[in-house]
């Protein structure tokens, strides 16, 4: 028997991702008790407690947690390998990507792909996660990264982020009305912080509009404002507000997803290059 199974080692980091048992199930396309069956079977490969459950909760053991560290590395190494020693595919794939993940790790991940398959030709959208799914569902796109709000199922779940208000160091106090500095319509973070907002009865006003991550830093460092923002992809120079009073905005999900039910060979090497590079693309 392989000890370190890859297939036993994704379901194990899509469970932790994810959870739960049955939530990883969903994300991987799994039953419940397949996902279930796999977690058993690599505990007692490596002969340790992985997860410990009860009726209510699950969490990692202290050797599930160093499992976490060695399962992601093997499965990177794996998916390196695989990519040096594949085949050279061709072809042409439009990948859609929300504007606060292209500044970080992504780049890299797709700097990585084209070094392993030069033949494939790729287009890179930038935009509102909305904006996306819509040309996505025109069939405009292939595949795509973008946010979801908890409790919706389209996507592969890549990672879960807080979403909290975000300025300059050292705010503390933010008056009334709120200076709310955003994306656009349709904007997830901004439907779901003005929302926020209403229900707490805050009176706010928009102080800045901006389509692009760097317009938004812009504002907030000179004062303008706060900004919803995912708390792992905070530009640099912004942090998290510390003001009880101001609402809680709860968490946001960053997904991968593809057009078709049967991708292309390309299309599925990218889609599981981002899988595999999801772990460096937030902090």
């Amino acid at each position: 028997m392989n000890v370190f199974d890859p297939e036993l080692l994704r379901t194990f980091l899509a469970v932790e991702r994810a959870g739960g048992f049955t939530a990883a199930g969903r994300v991987l396309g799994l039953r419940q008790s397949t996902v279930s069956g796999h977690i058993a079977r690599l505990e007692q490969a490596v002969g340790r407690e992985l997860i410990r459950r009860d009726t209510r909760n699950l969490a990692l053991t202290a050797d599930g947690a160093a499992m976490v560290g060695f399962a992601r590395r093997i499965l990177d190494v794996e998916a390196e390998a695989k990519r040096h020693f594949g085949s050279r595919l061709t072809g042409f794939i439009r990948l859609g990507a929300s504007d606060d993940l292209v500044t970080r790790e992504l780049p890299d991940v797709l700097v990585e792909f084209q070094r392993a398959y030069p033949g494939v030709d790729l287009e890179l959208v930038v935009g509102l996660s909305e904006n996306l799914k819509t040309r996505m569902a025109a069939g405009e796109l292939d595949l795509m990264v973008a946010k979801r709000l908890p409790g919706e199922q389209h996507g592969q779940l890549l990672w879960r982020d807080r979403l909290v208000w975000a300025g300059r160091a050292g705010l503390t106090d933010v008056a009334d009305p709120v200076p709310v500095v955003t994306y656009p319509t349709p904007s997830l973070t901004r439907r779901v912080a003005l929302r926020a907002l209403e229900r707490e009865r805050r009176t706010w006003r928009i102080a800045c509009v901006s389509d692009s991550q760097l317009g938004l830093q812009a504002a907030a460092l000179a004062g303008l404002g706060i900004v919803p923002h995912a708390e792992t992809l905070l530009p640099a120079g912004l942090f998290p507000v510390d003001d009880d009073r101001l609402p809680d905005l709860g968490e946001l999900e960053f997904v991968l997803l593809r057009r078709r039910t049967a991708p292309s060979e390309p299309e599925q090497a990218l889609y599981d290059a981002i899988v595999d590079g999801a772990n460096r693309m937030h902090r």
